[in-house]
């Protein structure tokens, strides 16, 4: 399904640590989803849907990469659930979460109005992971079991922006950093 994504913009492929998207490993000792590592290497630093930005494992020298950008939004991903679990508001995990899952999701990608996308390690099948969107960081909503799966629920998500962009996928010019 990631190979069928309409393309636009040059990927600054060079800007990409091939070196980690390749040999990252989650908690279960496995890698990145295949979708992504195709998605990002095919389109490097990119916006989905026109909304949401997409962060790959960056070389040294290049802002807003998966280890910089992505981890400190799992941070703050985290510590919002945790605090909002602490204050017993429970509807942050609604429709479709629980505590036990906000505790191990893993942000991939933001959009430009504050959702996440995010992965559960802990749920992988077929090499794939189950693609969770936390609104707002104010509710769990499960978009699939697997990227091929969340792909439709994500574009109907992303709605006025996917109608309004120029392609499924802008290729983006990442910032340099130093």
């Amino acid at each position: 399904m990631t190979d069928e994504l309409t393309l636009t913009g040059k990927p600054a492929l060079d800007a990409v640590a091939t070196e980690l998207l390749e040999g990252f490993r989650f908690d279960d000792g496995e890698g990145f989803p295949s979708s992504y590592r195709r998605l990002v290497g095919r389109a490097g630093f990119c916006r989905l849907f026109g909304l949401w930005l997409v962060y790959p494992p960056a070389r040294d020298g290049f802002a807003d990469g998966w280890q910089h950008r992505a981890a400190r939004l799992t941070d703050r991903f985290r510590a919002t659930y945790e605090d909002g679990q602490a204050e017993g508001f429970d509807w942050m995990v609604e429709p479709d979460g629980d505590w036990s899952i906000a505790r191990r999701l893993v942000v991939f990608a933001f959009s430009e109005n504050g959702d996440a996308l995010l992965w559960d390690p802990s749920t992988r099948t077929g090499g794939e992971l189950a693609v969770w969107c936390s609104t707002g960081l104010n509710a769990l909503t499960l978009l699939g079991a697997s990227w091929s799966l969340a792909l439709p629920r994500l574009r109907a998500l992303s709605e006025p922006f996917a109608t309004g962009a120029a392609a499924d996928v802008e290729c983006l010019t990442p910032a340099r950093v130093g």
